[in-house]
């Protein structure tokens, strides 16, 4: 039992950090802050909407795109590796948060900056087309729509989980998934400078 399901963990994991479900929380408050409660629920369903379909879509025409160009998985292991590394490196720097995005009131938050890039953003496409080539389409397919119910879960219940953890707690918890997300992103670049030399 445990082997059937053992693909999916492996995917499971690397994808809810790239997302960082938790650590967004803090985020998604303060851009809804002042809101009526039905703008903050067509936001959460935007932003869920926005990531599932761009992160879909990339699950299905990424490898598509990449053959296009002339771009092997090893190449994009490496650069997709450099990536991350540079984008958990970024975010661990004090003052570094995710914060680069239009006015906190835009009708359009729930899509962006919300949807992509914070919940779908370069760390979620590159971390699902690896998944996709390690372990294939149907664990790949199930961890991603695993994971968007758990950020959409999150952004439903965000006032609990402030008041449960704190935002000292929540930017704790990010600190971590990034230091994760740094590790994924070396054992991609070694995995993909494996996968050059030994062809």
């Amino acid at each position: 039992m445990l082997k059937i399901l053992e693909p999916y963990i492996l995917t499971f994991i690397p994808i809810f950090v790239a997302v960082d479900a938790i650590g967004n929380v803090p985020l998604f408050l303060s851009l809804v802050e002042g809101v009526s409660k039905k703008a903050r629920k067509k936001a959460i369903i935007d932003s869920i909407a926005t990531a599932t379909i761009i992160a879909i879509s990339f699950v299905f025409v990424g490898k598509l795109v990449l053959r296009f160009l002339g771009i092997t998985i090893s190449d994009f292991q490496i650069a997709g590796g450099a990536l991350l590394f540079i984008i958990s490196a970024r975010l661990l720097l004090p003052g570094a948060a995710k914060t680069l995005f239009s006015d906190k009131h835009d009708k359009e938050v729930g899509i962006f900056p919300l949807g992509t890039p914070l919940i779908t953003g370069p760390a979620v496409l590159t971390t699902t087309l690896i998944m996709l080539n390690t372990y294939g389409l149907a664990p790949t397919f199930v961890s991603l729509i695993l994971n968007m119910f758990v950020v959409w879960l999150s952004l439903v219940k965000a006032d609990f989980i402030i008041g449960l953890i704190g935002s000292s707690g929540s930017r704790a918890i990010s600190k971590i998934m990034y230091i994760l997300l740094a590790a994924i992103a070396v054992m991609m670049v070694r995995s993909g400078l494996t996968g050059l030399f030994l062809k």
